[in-house]
């Protein structure tokens, strides 16, 4: 439960939630609303636990991930906030850089199946992981919540292989968002491999994963 609060907390402050860590523990256990934030906010928070959870109680169909399998993880992200469902049709811009993700909803269902024939194809877990939650993000294939679903899905990745899951409990939200800058404009892994490393040592040190 820990990591399930923690990261819950964190991916949604990445994405500029102001929801604290204890407020953050006392909406997941004990269902107390924070009375300083928005229903927004409180809501991205209980979809954050709402997908770990879903991902945790089906675990099997997380070794290869798919089109299919994105989908329903990004319908817990957005689920009452408004974020329509399924691939994109329209254009979408980041905030922050020149790069402009790709256009059309074939584009982006030929880039995934790219992606996660790739992924599949290797059998080195961290890499598997690491790829999706910068691949994602960087096609972009939702109208929002696309690192949040990525996040998502690495980790579910992670898990079925019996790694520990990252929370990024200690990263720094602008570091974060610059490596994912750099991914997009420069195509570099390392800003974001540093991070990811990072992160793993931590959630393997700090969350055992037999109690999730």
């Amino acid at each position: 439960m820990r990591f399930i609060i923690e990261f819950s907390w964190k991916s949604s402050k990445i994405e500029g939630n102001t929801y604290d860590l204890i407020s953050t523990e006392r909406l997941i256990l004990y269902g107390e609303k924070s009375q300083k934030n928005t229903e927004f906010e409180t809501q991205m928070i209980l979809n954050q636990k709402n997908a770990l959870e879903f991902i945790i109680k089906n675990m099997e169909i997380w070794t290869n991930p798919k089109i299919s399998s994105l989908e329903m993880l990004h319908s817990y992200v957005g689920d009452k906030l408004g974020i329509a469902k399924n691939l994109r049709k329209t254009l979408v811009g980041i905030t922050g850089t020149n790069y402009r993700p790709l256009e059309s909803e074939f584009q982006i269902r030929d880039a995934l199946q790219l992606l996660f024939k790739y992924i599949s194809s290797t059998e080195n877990i961290y890499e598997k992981a690491l790829l999706c939650v910068l691949g994602v993000s960087y096609i972009q294939p939702f109208i929002d919540g696309n690192k949040r679903t990525s996040r998502l899905l690495s980790n579910a990745i992670l898990l079925s292989e019996n790694y520990a899951p990252l929370s990024y409990r200690s990263v720094d939200e602008r570091e974060y968002k610059e490596a994912c800058l750099v991914f997009y404009e420069q195509n570099s892994l390392e800003p974001f491999k540093k991070i990811f490393i990072d992160q793993y040592i931590f959630s393997a040190n700090n969350y055992n994963i037999a109690n999730l």
